[in-house]
């Protein structure tokens, strides 16, 4: 690699880097290496991911905990009200403020990530992050009233911002139901204090990961992050790998991202060609929530306000869950094969589709057993391919179609409108499923199957297809202004002739012949 060269215009520091030949072999090596050799290859990124990832399991658990803490006794009678018939019940008000609780702090902590990571990396950020978690634990174990409880979980949410997600929720549901012969304050308790085993050990092993080779690069600190890339690798396994390549290739994306914007504040992420990519990544989080997932999260209260007795309604959550988790697995071949824009639109479909049968289905369903027990396993279907498509192949392209200058504070816009969608769906489900308030129980399908109507309209015209594409090939793409449906089809070159535009392409058909504003 030749050395960097500068200059100084006025105040301003020019730097020349000439890395275009290692970084145009780099992307080459990096189109031509198939899954299987990317995994042989970056064995070590594969298990560090994994473990960062476990963090990511607290947030799953406590949100799927408190859910489905609203069907259970010995929870309903410490902090419930009671009802006519004599049984106790969580008002939809404070069901609503104890879901929201942790958004609200999500909210605080995501705006805070983005200042945070960007100066002192996902490591360290990470480790204070569950050290918080271990402190803010307490008051929610120690909680004897309903608003010391949400003062706990607006605490935990602010760390959670850093590393939450919708995630597999099946431990949760396994210590419930394992709870249900208790009658005392223990039975709630004890899944509270699951939480503290798991900050210290993912901390311990956070601090000895290696630091992520794109934020060196930004920092200008190329040679750790050759060195971090060694630790993600493993040598010899693929011939056409090289470190300095890669390390030229991301100093080379990295400058042309330069050109494209100004600079990396939030401002930054809504002006030129940035608006698109926050615009796409932001609806593609929210959809999430706006596609009827809510049901999953309430997926006990669900099947009891559908008329199943609690043993049933805790067993199917956790066949809920498992099933999810089958799904999420079947999502790694079929992303590969079909690509993130045609599993995503065509999950939307199918579950749009499930969502209007299990409303037709709640007409009848509190006085018809078999009813009920379609209703449940409709939903065991939807929560299959929601995880089998929207729900992880949305991590995919919100990580792929946000620029890598501006990706953390992309991704904590689009959590927190996800987060803002969060809050409204959790104010109207319990109304919609609670007794006390609207008790529409599985009609509630109709107006999920209208919110992901809506969605798939969107996702059909606006969202892009990222498959097979380098970080530097999607920023020209989104440069020349590709429509969505075009993504696919489109070739470009990042290293076209210097002599030519930074940004020129070459591309099978004339440029005005390919683009077409929708």
């Amino acid at each position: 690699m030749s050395a960097p060269s500068s200059k100084e215009e006025g105040t301003t520091r020019v730097v020349d880097i000439d890395t275009t030949p290692e970084a145009r072999r780099a992307t080459e090596a990096e189109h031509q290496m198939s899954f299987w050799q990317s995994v042989r290859t970056y064995p070590k990124a594969v298990g560090w991911s994994i473990l960062f990832s476990t963090a990511l399991v607290m947030e799953g658990y406590d949100n799927a905990l408190v859910a489905s803490l609203f069907a259970y006794g010995p929870f309903q009678r410490a902090f419930g009200e009671q009802q006519p018939d004599g049984s106790y019940q969580v008002t939809a008000a404070w069901q609503s403020g104890l879901t929201n609780g942790a958004l609200v702090g999500e909210v605080l902590g995501l705006f805070a990530t983005g200042i945070v990571v960007e100066k002192f990396g996902y490591r360290k950020s990470l480790i204070g992050a569950l050290l918080a978690c271990v402190a803010f634990i307490f008051i929610i174990f120690f909680a004897k009233s309903l608003p010391v409880l949400l003062v706990g979980e607006i605490l935990i949410g602010i760390p959670w911002g850093l590393f939450q997600t919708v995630t597999t929720t099946y431990a949760s549901e396994g210590v419930l139901k394992a709870m249900l012969t208790r009658a005392d304050e223990w039975g709630y308790k004890i899944p509270f204090a699951l939480q503290w085993m798991w900050p210290i050990p993912i901390a311990i092993g956070v601090a000895l990961a290696p630091e992520s080779p794109w934020w060196l690069v930004r920092k200008d600190r190329p040679e750790d992050a050759r060195h971090a890339l060694q630790r993600l690798t493993v040598p010899g396994r693929d011939p056409n790998f090289n470190a300095d390549e890669t390390i030229a290739m991301i100093r080379s994306t990295n400058e042309l991202e330069k050109r494209m914007t100004s600079g990396s504040s939030y401002l930054d992420c809504f002006r030129g060609v940035e608006r698109r990519r926050t615009e796409i990544v932001c609806l593609t989080w929210a959809t999430q929530s706006l596609s009827g997932s809510a049901l999953m999260g309430y997926s006990t209260y669900f099947y009891e306000q559908a008329g199943m007795a609690t043993s049933n309604a805790f067993t199917m959550s956790m066949a809920l869950y498992a099933l999810g988790a089958i799904g999420t697995i079947s999502s790694w071949p079929m992303m590969s094969r079909y690509g993130r824009r045609t599993l995503y639109v065509g999950g939307l479909g199918c579950m749009m589709i499930l969502l209007l049968i299990i409303g037709f289905l709640g007409i009848i369903s509190k006085k018809s057993v078999p009813a009920q027990w379609a209703v449940g396993s409709l939903l065991l279907i939807y929560t299959f391919f929601y995880d089998a498509t929207v729900g992880p192949i949305c991590y995919s392209l919100v990580s792929e179609l946000s620029s890598t200058r501006l990706r953390t504070k992309t991704i904590v816009l689009a959590r927190n409108l996800y987060n803002i969608c969060g809050l409204i769906t959790n104010i109207i489900t319990p109304r919609m499923l609670n007794p006390s308030a609207w008790d529409w129980g599985a009609k509630a399908g109709f107006f999920w199957a209208g919110m992901c109507f809506l969605c798939l309209l969107w996702a059909f015209f606006r969202l892009p297809e990222p498959k097979g594409r380098t970080y530097a090939e999607l920023d020209l793409l989104f440069e020349q202004r590709v429509p969505a449906r075009k993504f696919s089809s489109t070739r470009v070159d990042p290293f076209a002739n210097e002599r030519e535009s930074p940004l020129a392409t070459k591309m099978e058909k004339p440029f005005t012949e390919v683009v077409e504003h929708i």
